[in-house]
Formats: structure tokens, sequence, C-alpha cells
């Protein structure tokens, strides 16, 4: 299926990673310019070699200035931008018993303020281009977790700011929806199993609670789904959460 995304110019943070480094590829595969931005320089080693197609930005996105520079520069190697997909953070484990008020906000701002720093700068070039933000959320800020406070309520945050901005963003035909995952295996998910006895064990008990077909989901399941969001072939699709989490979140876990 053509996706109608060549040479169409995204923007994916945490494009160095995981979930963020399996929607760079799948985009690549569909002829889509690529500026991937991850403040890791040895993630970004890892990666398939540069090319006029893909593009390579190191930043760290904790500031706002940081967010308005890369933004620049973005625009000065590509002209434009048509799309957007917030994808960095982490789960630093800031929860209300042993974090701090300051750890909370850091950890806000880690996790939640670059979504609106990104989109504040790129705003003005997506409304050019009637452009699409993918916002990547977590089941966490659904379900709640334990001990991670304020990655949690930035979770939440991204919801309700996908909500928010698809309704400010009608004006300008701009799409804003948010994709879900819950238990995604990529190489972060594997050496947080490595902190237990057992991480074999670990994994079938997480994976036997994951309805359809007791498994993790694939971190290109979670890809695909952005790119189709991002694709001309939803574009009657705003202000939407999908969940892409193979039935955990809402389906009976005791059903199998």
């Amino acid at each position: 299926m053509d996706f109608h995304l060549k040479d169409k110019v995204i923007i994916v943070t945490g494009g160095a990673r995981g979930i963020g480094k399996e929607i760079v590829r799948i985009l690549k595969e569909e002829g889509a310019m690529v500026a991937v931005v991850d403040k890791s320089p040895e993630a970004i080693k890892t990666l398939p070699s540069r090319s006029d197609q893909v593009k390579f930005f190191q930043a760290d996105l904790f500031t706002a200035e940081a967010c308005k520079q890369v933004v620049d520069d973005i625009v000065s190697e590509f002209g434009r931008i048509d799309g957007l997909v917030n994808n960095a953070g982490h789960n630093d484990s800031i929860g209300l018993e042993k974090g701090t008020p300051e750890g909370f906000i850091t950890s806000m701002n880690n996790n939640v303020g670059h979504y609106y720093f990104m989109v504040h700068y790129a705003l003005k070039y997506l409304k050019k281009r009637k452009g699409v933000i993918v916002n990547i959320g977590s089941k966490t800020s659904v379900t709640g977790q334990g001990g991670s406070s304020g990655y949690v309520a930035a979770k939440g945050a991204i919801l309700s700011l996908t909500r928010e901005w698809a309704v400010e963003l009608l004006p300008y035909s701009i799409r804003v929806n948010a994709v879900i995952p819950a238990e995604v295996s990529t190489p972060l998910y594997e050496s947080w199993l490595k902190k237990f006895p057992d991480p074999q064990e670990k994994l079938k008990s997480v994976s036997k609670k994951i309805p359809l077909e007791n498994r993790l989901t694939r971190a290109e399941e979670i890809a695909d789904t952005v790119v189709f969001l991002l694709s001309e072939r939803s574009s009657h699709t705003t202000g939407q959460w999908i969940f892409v989490d193979g039935g955990y979140t809402h389906l009976d876990r005791a059903i199998s």
C-alpha cells in the first residue's frame, strides 16, 4: 500500500533507539525524508549510514531553546516540515514516596515539556503543509504503575494535549493523534528484564498477561501504526488515542 509519504519531511524525536528507530526505518522505506533527533551520539552511531533521505540532529530537548534550535536546523536542511513524531522520553522512576518535588518537575519536563516545545516551534511550518502530529504515550497513563509519578503524569498530559491540540489546530487541517504502547520488545525493555533474578521467568509472567497471543508488542507494530497516522490513509482521523498493546490495557487479562 502506498502511504503517499514520499519526500514528506518528518521529524522523529528519540529516533535513534527502540520504537523511534523503527519509526525511522519504516518512514525511510516509504520514501519519506526523516529528521532524526536524539541526544545520544552513541545511539546515533548505530543507525544506518547517513544519506540525503535521513539526517541526524544531536540535541538534548530539555530546554525550549534547544528545541527551537533543532527545529531551525531541520528547516535549514530540508526547507519544510510535514510531520512531527514526539517520541523521546523515559521512565525515570520518580515516585511519590521516594521522589522529590524537584525530581517530579524535572521528570515532567523531560517527558512532556519538549512535546510542547517542539510543536510550538514547528507549528508555523506545519501550518503551511497541513502537517500531522503523532504523540507517543504510554499505557501507564491509563493503568497507573506505582513509583512513577513524574513519568505517568507526563504521559497523562500527553494524552490531554493530543485532544487539546487536535481542537486548536482544526482551522489549519493539522491532525493530532496519540499512539499508546504497553509492553514493547525493545533493547531498553530487555535491560529492564535483566534486573530480575530470572529475566526469562519475568518475561513469561508479563507475556501471559497480554491477551493477544501472550507476547510483547513488537516495536515495528507501533511504528506501523504511527506511519499510518502520519499518512493520507488516515486523512480524517484526529484527536484519537490508539492503543497498540495486544489488548493489554482494555481486555480482561484473565480471558486466556
